[in-house]
């Protein structure tokens, strides 16, 4: 059951290795707690997988090592002198015209927490979060837009 897991979960042998180890830890750790209410294999499965995907999400943390040759060039965007300041300015009036649970939203996804950290800090749920979001960025690109084109 664990090398099924580790197969599903992992794609090279090392890391299919370390989440096997990490498994088996985990399991002779939480073995004094088996009560014996479900079967074993359901036990060995829910420690197993729970073990998988709290590494998978510790992998998604963790950057990615990049080959600096593989860095595309950066395109230079020309701006006009005063543009990038007026583009700032309105976007801050428009953060401005937002309530205070989504000022504060755009304050933590400015800041780069992840909606992880949102939800212990808000304490709204993450797929709420993640709605929340996508309005107040379609709310924001409006905003911006009517400031910019007078467009309502």
């Amino acid at each position: 059951m664990l090398y099924k897991v580790c197969r599903l979960y992992c794609f090279s042998d090392t890391d299919r290795q370390d989440l096997f180890q990490e498994m088996v830890i985990q399991l002779w750790k939480s073995w004094p707690h088996f009560r014996g209410e479900s079967k074993f294999s359901t036990w060995l499965y829910r420690i197993a997988l729970n073990t998988a995907i709290s590494d998978l999400r510790k992998q998604r943390r963790r950057p990615s090592p990049i080959d600096v040759n593989e860095i595309p060039a950066p395109l230079q965007h020309v701006t006009w002198p005063g543009e990038e300041d007026q583009q700032l300015q309105q976007l801050y009036a428009a953060i401005n015209r937002l309530s205070e649970i989504e000022k504060a939203l755009v304050m933590l996804y400015l800041e780069d927490k992840t909606y992880e950290e949102m939800e212990d800090i808000l304490g709204i749920n993450q797929n709420n979060l993640r709605v929340k979001m996508n309005r107040i960025k379609e709310k924001l690109r409006k905003m911006t837009k009517e400031a910019t084109y007078g467009v309502r």
